[in-house]
């Protein structure tokens, strides 16, 4: 069995489920977690169970390589996540700025009650 056939290797950093836009980080994630293939089909319901399983053993197959995607995935998630609140954008700046009021007027609100 190819296993291979499952996948999309975009690059070396993005393996999708082929014909989805899932990557594998997910249903790993997910099975590393404890969910079963069946809990993984029905919090995504573009899979289907096949497909859930070849990643699945696919993971354990190659559990080394795979896990090393995963730790450049993840901290490249942390390194993206770190500069966007270090330099959020306009629209992001303004959210904060309306919660920040908005929660100034509720604080207010609750010394007068």
């Amino acid at each position: 069995m190819e296993l291979e056939r499952y996948f999309e290797f975009i690059n070396d950093k993005a393996i999708r489920i082929a014909g989805t836009r899932v990557g594998i980080e997910t249903v790993v994630s997910d099975y590393q977690e404890g969910a079963s293939p069946e809990e993984i089909v029905l919090h995504y319901p573009t899979l289907f169970l096949e497909q859930v399983h070849a990643t699945i053993t696919y993971y354990l197959a190659n559990r080394e390589k795979v896990e090393a995607h995963l730790e450049r995935i993840w901290q490249e998630q942390e390194e993206a996540w770190q500069e966007q609140q270090e330099h959020p954008s306009e629209f992001v700046r303004e959210l904060r700025k309306r919660l920040e009021q908005k929660q100034l007027e509720l604080s207010k609100a609750e010394t007068l009650l």
